[in-house]
């Protein structure tokens, strides 16, 4: 590889994954003009001039809502995130915050702060006040997981362990997960019907249109009193005002919540944490290390996986000339990509073409380079949103 492709970093990633750039054809940094690639964890990309240079987005985590999808998949440019990466990290803080609100430790550990006095009368307000933080234990009681992706399943499969009843809920489970998730979680019929069974519900989804306020009032009804929700998705897919007046009614326990506000600051049976989700060192080590090797086969290769808004597409090289086109997925691209080749004399030794929703992706091993005039003609064909000339590799 000849090329020398540039890596605009917008927050600290972890080094280990910035690494993975070799020194002879990266440059990494966060003050680059022209990137052809970014590199991003929170930072708000919607209110940014995204260069015209930028290739692909690589999110090192696992929601990309800071990210503005609809604009760069207009422009042709893939988002890839890191799904799974931090998925042992998040479980980890889910079953701690199980613990947190079914012995009450969070009320527990205040009370205690606020003892005075000497030790005798220490231990005589702890006698007394330990009837108030009376729990529950796990075994027995059963969790409702929504949403079976990565993190779901390991909490899931953590939860059984624990000797919990676990039900899930997930319409697009992929195969990959049905295999890893355990016999032993069992299918709920609905939504609602998961809400029902459950005394404890974790939610692991996206925030869409689709799932805002997916934890709402009716379905908090719908839970055995004495209940707990977590919350280690996003914010919005829960209902604060619903899960307050639930709380204040005394129907829900607890809301263990990764996203705090204003509105839930100091609220009784609030247990909110500053979005500790991810962060360990391991799971910002995992996700800088995935995005930044999605991102290396992407610009050296073409080969697209891991992303949010392109189809998975890898192809192995046939040749050391390559092509990937991305346009609107309608009839006759291929074709009319084909023609012009052909009109080239170039030919097409292998071809991967994959949609996903209103895109399309092609990846061409051709057995000539392809000039300038070619490229040119092949992007102004009309629905093109890409032509990209991949660095040529020894045969």
């Amino acid at each position: 590889m000849t090329n020398r492709f540039k890596i605009l970093t917008l927050n600290n990633i972890a080094e280990v994954g910035l690494k993975r750039f070799p020194d002879g054809g990266y440059e990494v940094g966060g003050d680059l003009a022209a990137p052809d690639a970014i590199m991003v964890r929170s930072h708000n990309m919607h209110d940014m001039e995204i260069p015209p240079s930028v290739l692909a987005i690589g999110r090192a985590g696992a929601g990309v809502n800071n990210i503005p999808i609809d604009k760069l998949s207009e422009r042709g440019v893939p988002v890839f995130n890191a799904p799974g990466a931090n998925a042992n990290a998040v479980k980890e803080l889910v079953l701690a915050s199980m613990f947190l609100a079914a012995r009450n430790l969070c009320p527990a550990w205040d009370y205690v702060r606020q003892l005075e006095g000497d030790d005798k009368a220490i231990a005589k307000a702890v006698e007394v006040g330990k009837k108030r933080f009376v729990g529950f234990e796990l075994p027995g009681r059963t969790l409702g997981v929504v949403g079976l992706g990565a993190i779901g399943v390991e909490v899931a499969n953590a939860a059984l362990g624990l000797g919990m009843k676990v039900i899930g809920y997930d319409p697009q489970i992929t195969v990959r997960r049905a295999w890893q998730l355990s016999s032993g979680v069992e299918q709920a019929a609905s939504m609602d019907d998961l809400f029902a069974r459950a005394n404890m519900v974790t939610v692991h989804v996206p925030l869409l249109e689709a799932t805002r306020h997916l934890i709402n009032a009716e379905r908090l009804q719908l839970m055995p009193k004495g209940s707990v929700v977590l919350n280690f998705a996003r914010g919005g897919i829960v209902d604060d005002r619903a899960v307050v007046a639930a709380l204040e009614a005394r129907h829900l326990a607890y809301y263990v919540t990764d996203f705090p506000n204003r509105y839930l600051a100091g609220r009784d049976g609030v247990v909110a944490l500053p979005h500790l989700g991810a962060s360990t060192g391991e799971a910002e080590d995992n996700c800088a290390v995935m995005v930044a090797d999605t991102l290396r086969h992407y610009l050296e290769d073409g080969n697209i996986r891991n992303s949010v808004n392109f189809p998975e597409a890898q192809l192995r090289r046939a040749r050391p000339h390559r092509i990937t086109i991305v346009n609107e997925n309608v009839p006759s691209m291929v074709g009319q990509i084909s023609t012009a080749l052909a009109e080239a004399e170039i030919n097409i030794a292998d071809l991967l073409n994959k949609s996903r929703g209103k895109l399309a992706y092609s990846i061409l091993d051709l057995d000539a380079p392809v000039d300038a005039d070619t490229v040119q003609r092949i992007a102004a064909i009309n629905g093109i949103l890409g032509v990209r000339v991949l660095p040529v590799t020894d045969e």
